[in-house]
């Protein structure tokens, strides 16, 4: 722990996630005052977490990642336990009255656990890269048993890029990828008949509009009656008359561009944009393969939350259950992203800390 400094923040990257929260706040008082001073709760916690994960040096992590590691499966087999079932899945504990999602939480020290074990002695060989895989397969099925196939997609998508980031040879990847297209129809058949529908509804949308395809439908009806300025917070009758399922959680992007168009939504993207790019800066920057691999991680998955939300709001890539980062309503999923910028924030301040050092 240090004393806290304000030369430990880093506002290129606080700023923008602030202001995407401050339009998700905006967007939930329109539709549900309730939703507003839930996440405004949340936002209050997850300021918290920012500012304690900015005071650790990141390097203490790395001691504790096996132990981190652990934890992880032993929480997520608690879940099957003890765990709260809403709508089907087994995704969250009741801890004291607050319910946590840990598939949410254990992203960021997934990645830290994953950049460790890769740079604690650093090789090539194609041993360290399918064990590397054998640390995923636990986590990546015990969350996709909850059922969470989005969560579980998220886990296995940001391991392929740290390993392709670390720098494995493409072969690998061919390699691994030529045996998993061919079980693709297997592994179809093991999926829940709600993700069946989701991935056939994505291939043919309209074919069940007041079925499976309902979700897919409202949320392009949303999309696409915002016009370009859009109606106006208050004014957005798909989301505030619940024609539009989850407004306030998968389809939060489609909510607030009923509200505010074309152009509210290419500011919403612009202010991802900005984030990452500055993420992806901080990661070019610094020298050490473990921070660097940690932002990477990180990088990795905001973007991929990013697509995946955006694209099953306008119709580009299949629902799958995926929070928006920032914006979407959730204490798990909003402490989770303040804790990706405290950890962020404290490696480039260890960063310039050591290259004023240099310098000097």
């Amino acid at each position: 722990m240090h004393r806290f400094s304000t030369n430990r923040l880093n506002f290129s990257i606080l700023a923008p996630s602030v202001l995407l929260v401050f339009i998700s706040l905006i967007t939930f008082y329109s539709i549900d005052p309730e939703l507003f001073r839930q996440q405004l709760v949340f936002f209050v916690v997850g300021t918290i977490a920012y500012f304690a994960f900015l005071n650790i040096d990141y390097r203490i992590f790395g001691f504790f990642s096996k132990y981190l590691y652990f934890l992880m499966l032993g929480l997520l087999l608690l879940l099957f336990v003890i765990g709260i079932e809403a709508k089907g899945a087994v995704r969250w504990l009741d801890i004291f009255g607050v319910r946590i999602q840990f598939s949410e939480i254990f992203k960021p020290f997934f990645i830290i656990a994953l950049a460790s074990f890769l740079t604690v002695k650093s090789n090539f060989s194609f041993l360290k890269f399918i064990k590397v895989l054998l640390l995923l397969v636990p986590i990546f099925f015990l969350i996709l048993r909850q059922p969470d196939l989005g969560n579980a997609m998220i886990y296995l998508i940001v391991t392929i890029f740290m390993l392709f980031v670390y720098g494995f040879p493409l072969s690998y990847f061919v390699g691994l990828a030529i045996p998993a297209f061919l079980l693709m129809p297997i592994i179809f058949n093991f999926l829940h008949d709600y993700q069946k529908a989701r991935i056939l509804t994505f291939l043919s949308p309209t074919s069940d509009p007041l079925g499976s395809s309902y979700n897919a439908v409202q949320s392009l009806i949303s999309v696409g009656s915002g016009g370009f300025f859009g109606k106006g917070f208050g004014q957005a009758t798909q989301s505030i008359l619940q024609f539009l399922p989850e407004r306030h959680t998968d389809f939060i992007f489609a909510t607030i561009a009923e509200s505010t168009g074309l152009v509210g939504g290419l500011f919403l993207i612009s202010l991802y944009t900005f984030l990452l790019y500055k993420i992806y800066k901080i990661g070019t920057d610094i020298s050490d393969p473990f921070a660097k691999l940690i932002v990477s991680g990180f990088f990795f998955l905001l973007l991929t939350h990013i697509f995946l939300n955006t694209g099953m709001n306008t119709g580009l890539v299949p629902i799958v259950g995926i929070t928006l980062p920032f914006v979407s309503y959730g204490g798990s999923s909003l402490l989770t992203n303040f804790i990706i910028l405290g950890i962020i924030s404290s490696i480039y301040f260890e960063y310039r800390k050591k290259k004023s050092m240099e310098i000097s």
